[in-house]
């Protein structure tokens, strides 16, 4: 782990990155990707110091409230925020000046925050993204193996529920000849249901390699799950997109029983919902005016 001083820290879209990096060691992770440009190992954390105090400031000179996104490119979540606690400054600041928040991660750290997030929520809106891609916890263990397990993050979900923060699962990628199955699709989405998620994001029914998570991804086939490799490279060879041989019939079911259960799972009407920020919550103070 090493600290820089950022100059700035929210993007033209009001999303964030307190981290650049990762410790998770998921084998498909795209952000180790070249184009993102990380020139330090992507296991040494790049810890942005000055976060909270760039933060703070670029809240107050906002004219309206707005939603406030992070944990799309680095987990804020990491093993690093057990002893920094970045993250959770920030939540304070968002807090504190009425702003929403909706942050993604595949970590059950995130219920270290959970009385924040309420209160978030309760003054503005909260909305909590989660990535759940292998039903499997032995396999799981294998693609995803320093974070929580899916059981876990199921769990999490349902405390979420339960706290009436509303929730969203990312269900991807998903790994041809590996966990691009019926079964595997089918217990994600019961989980999903069950936790009563708002929404279920996915891309396609397939993954995406770029140069520098292509290599360390076949890196890692060969290590869990050898001759695979060769069977990528004849199925795909340097393409982008990689996708399920399945995918049309694990498409069917997603959207058949999606539908069925009125939850969303169109990209756009998930990420119309993540950016927008009601006028008012219910539990705002409401005037003598607005009882009358």
């Amino acid at each position: 782990m090493h600290f820089v001083t950022a100059k700035g820290i929210l993007s033209a879209q009001n999303g964030m990155n307190l981290y650049r990096g990762c410790t998770h060691g998921c084998i498909y992770c795209d952000s180790r990707s070249r184009c993102y440009h990380i020139d330090h190992d992507f296991e040494d954390i790049e810890v942005k110091q000055n976060a909270p105090m760039l933060l703070e400031d670029a809240l107050r000179r906002k004219r309206q409230k707005c939603m406030i996104g992070t944990g799309a490119m680095c987990d804020p979540y990491m093993h690093c925020e057990e002893e920094l606690g970045l993250t959770r400054r920030c939540l304070e600041i968002i807090d504190r000046h009425g702003f929403g928040l909706a942050i993604q991660t595949k970590s059950c750290r995130i219920l270290r925050d959970l009385p924040l997030l309420r209160s978030i929520h309760e003054k503005a809106k909260c909305v909590v993204q989660m990535t759940l891609t292998t039903y499997d916890e032995a396999l799981c263990r294998i693609v995803e193996p320093h974070v929580s397990t899916t059981r876990e993050r199921y769990e999490a979900l349902k405390a979420f529920q339960r706290e009436g923060i509303p929730t969203v699962v990312w269900l991807c990628p998903v790994l041809p000849f590996i966990n691009d199955t019926e079964e595997n699709l089918r217990g994600i989405l019961s989980y999903c249901f069950d936790a009563g998620v708002k929404g279920v994001i996915c891309f396609g029914m397939g993954l995406t390699l770029r140069e520098g998570d292509r290599e360390y991804y076949y890196q890692k086939l060969d290590e869990h799950f050898p001759g695979l490799k060769q069977r990528y490279v004849k199925a795909y060879g340097l393409s982008y997109e990689c996708p399920s041989p399945n995918a049309d019939k694990l498409w069917k079911i997603f959207d058949e029983e999606c539908e069925k259960r009125g939850v969303m799972h169109h990209p756009q009407d998930i990420f119309a919902y993540l950016h927008d920020l009601p006028e008012r919550k219910l539990g705002e103070q409401i005037s003598l005016f607005d009882a009358l």
